[in-house]
């Protein structure tokens, strides 16, 4: 799978995915990229991107077609960690992710009580057996798209 090398680099191009969100005061502003088991990217996406309510990984997710086989071999790289709970659409990130059968996932952030108390993004998919990296040096990059937001 990926080197540390290739997760900062990732990680970093999320971050910056991130910025490109039009702020909003109930949201969170997260980029999301999903690369290939060679380490190729194979779609991206930003909170927001496509309306007010899409989010990173959704908007990533939705670029490629459900059964696009490199999905069982990849990993995403989201600058927050999955929502695992979502009153906007039917289904959390952390399903769209389950149900893509992605198997690693790599985040910066963990979700902040803000919006959601107790998200369980990472809790759901390590107990479904999906490889959980945290990188918590990227962390402040992370939230400075989401300045717009009291995060105290």
């Amino acid at each position: 799978m990926s080197t540390q090398f290739d997760d900062s680099r990732w990680m970093e191009l999320a971050i910056q995915l991130a910025h490109q969100c039009p702020p909003a005061e109930g949201a969170y502003s997260v980029g999301a990229v999903i690369v290939d088991a060679d380490g190729q990217e194979i779609s991206r996406g930003y909170s927001r991107e496509t309306d007010d309510k899409t989010h990173a990984e959704e908007a990533a997710l939705a670029k490629l077609k459900a059964d696009d086989p490199r999905l069982k071999t990849a990993t995403i790289y989201s600058s927050l960690e999955p929502c695992s709970q979502r009153a906007s659409r039917p289904k959390p990130c952390t399903t769209l992710i389950l149900d893509a059968e992605i198997p690693r996932v790599v985040i910066a952030w963990r979700e902040p009580s803000l919006f959601v108390t107790n998200c369980v993004g990472v809790e759901l998919l390590a107990q479904r057996g999906l490889a959980i990296v945290e990188l918590p040096e990227y962390a402040e990059a992370a939230m400075e798209p989401n300045r717009h937001l009291d995060l105290t």
